[in-house]
């Protein structure tokens, strides 16, 4: 009998559809969120906390929009149970989150406060408890006034004083803590704080500006060595990053790949050159030298810098777009840091940066997941052996809160619900194409105090009602739970 199938023969019935395979994560892929002390805590004049730069600049009329202050936030200080419980109910595996130094050591140098100390310990414990791991930024932006009343980030001494208050916190919580990041974005604090003055502490000098930057650098590796003194070699020490994925408006133009170079040294080379390298890079230096000298290196300063790194944390948002400026006309400034006269890119008059084509989040961030695979591999690719892991990552829209049948009030952000599938997907792309990637820490657990633009902008993926201080899980906050119990990427519709 002939194999050979004619018309009269029957024909098989095709194969049903396979759906495409779910992404899937490594068991040990770590799924956490994050906050920051001053976003969050309040009791801003509680149990002995001192203020910081940021109580005295959301304080400053105009400075942040509404007036508003973290005077009271979320009340995390008095509600962390509840919150820890909401972890929990999660399913997130860490938790990231700040130690405000002006609470542990209200003038940033002397004596220590006992209760403030006291808090984190519980706060900790629970954590543990709960079988969240404790992952610690010891540095989110609110540096003690008493400091800055001495020069703040642009005074030496502030580096020397980080360190010994890094080292008392080690000491306080020792092993308890899975991961140490001494500083988060940096490159905010030096160039927001003290160049274009759009964060606190409000400042618009250049030098100063430069001078912070270096001063960050040495903060950071001088805190490393004093929590590996206290807790041994086997501490693991991080550092988060916000860096930039730089992109030319026209790819062809030698002077718009210039404008990129130029972007790229201040804004990530500044940090991963003395971080990883051990030097700062030469052509920085070169751009920057009609402003300063760099004299505020001292001798020996870049071997304190560098310190080996458990994981680098990675913070992504969006890109930027760059292009040589000629001069003429009024120069674009759409880098997406704030408004303001004065810029963060200090020495580099002749770039601009150009609106980028949307969709936006409600900071008018543009939406590009793509650069979160882009970035993550750029790193990996200069430094194949460092451990990375996505520290922050999120966005911010304007929710819509309705009541169920129930009567039960819900919130159906589905575009934050997208951007995270998105972007989490990228990440997922990264790790198939080799960046050696640890973890993903969702901002933010709960909308908070979005820093200039006070309570506007909502980052959460848990709702707070800045009234009754109610927290409410959004359709994120659901569909984040299904991903970080399983580490299998749901579909956006699986809410």
């Amino acid at each position: 009998m002939s194999t050979v199938a004619t018309q009269q023969d029957p024909q098989p019935a095709p194969s049903p559809a396979q759906p495409p395979a779910r992404r899937t994560f490594p068991t040990d892929f770590l799924w956490g969120s994050a906050t920051a002390a001053y976003q969050i805590e309040g009791a801003a004049a509680e149990d002995g906390r001192g203020p910081s730069i940021w109580d005295t600049y959301s304080h400053t009329p105009g400075r942040t929009l509404n007036g508003d202050t973290g005077d009271v936030a979320d009340d995390h200080y008095h509600r962390w149970a509840e919150d820890v419980q909401h972890i929990k109910d999660l399913g997130l595996g860490a938790y990231r989150f700040s130690i405000s130094w002006s609470r542990v050591q209200p003038g940033g140098s002397g004596d220590f406060n006992p209760e403030g100390i006291a808090f984190y310990s519980r706060l900790v414990d629970a954590l543990l408890e709960a079988g969240v791991k404790p992952v610690v930024t010891l540095y989110h932006w609110d540096l003690p006034q008493e400091l800055e009343d001495r020069g703040g980030w642009a005074n030496r001494e502030t580096a020397y004083a980080f360190a010994a208050y890094a080292r008392r916190m080690a000491r306080e919580l020792g092993d308890r803590i899975d991961v140490w990041t001494t500083l988060n974005e940096p490159w905010c604090s030096a160039y927001l704080g003290y160049g274009s003055g759009v964060h606190a502490p409000g400042r618009t000098e250049p030098v100063a500006a430069l001078t912070a930057v270096h001063h960050l650098n040495l903060a950071h590796g001088l805190a490393c060595r004093a929590i590996r003194d206290e807790l041994g070699e086997e501490a693991k020490t991080s550092v988060t990053l916000n860096l930039h994925v730089i992109r030319p408006d026209d790819p062809s133009s030698a002077a718009d790949l210039d404008a990129v170079r130029k972007i790229d040294a201040l804004a990530n080379r500044a940090f991963l050159g003395p971080l990883l390298d051990g030097a700062y890079p030469a052509d920085l230096l070169a751009d920057t030298a009609h402003v300063t000298d760099w004299s505020f290196v001292q001798d020996g300063d870049l071997e304190l810098v560098r310190q080996p790194l458990s994981i680098l944390g990675v913070n992504y948002y969006s890109t930027v777009r760059v292009r040589h400026f000629s001069g003429d006309g009024e120069r674009s400034e759409s880098d997406g840091h704030g408004a303001s006269s004065h810029s963060p890119w200090i020495g580099v008059d002749d770039v601009e940066f150009v609106q980028q084509p949307g969709p936006y989040t409600a900071m008018g961030w543009n939406i590009e997941p793509a650069g979160m695979t882009e970035l993550l591999l750029s790193v990996h690719q200069a430094y194949p052996d460092q451990p990375l892991m996505v520290t922050e990552n999120g966005a911010a829209f304007d929710d819509e809160v309705t009541v169920d049948a129930q009567g039960h009030a819900r919130v159906h952000d589905d575009r934050r619900v997208a951007y995270l599938h998105d972007h989490i997907d990228a990440v997922g792309a990264a790790i198939d194409a080799g960046a050696d990637v640890r973890g993903y820490f969702a901002w933010s657990l709960l909308d908070n105090f979005e820093w200039g633009y006070g309570y506007d902008r909502r980052f959460g993926i848990i709702r707070v009602d800045y009234e009754t201080l109610a927290r409410t899980w959004k359709d994120s906050a659901h569909w984040y739970r299904r991903l970080a119990t399983t580490s299998v990427l749901p579909g956006v519709d699986e809410v």
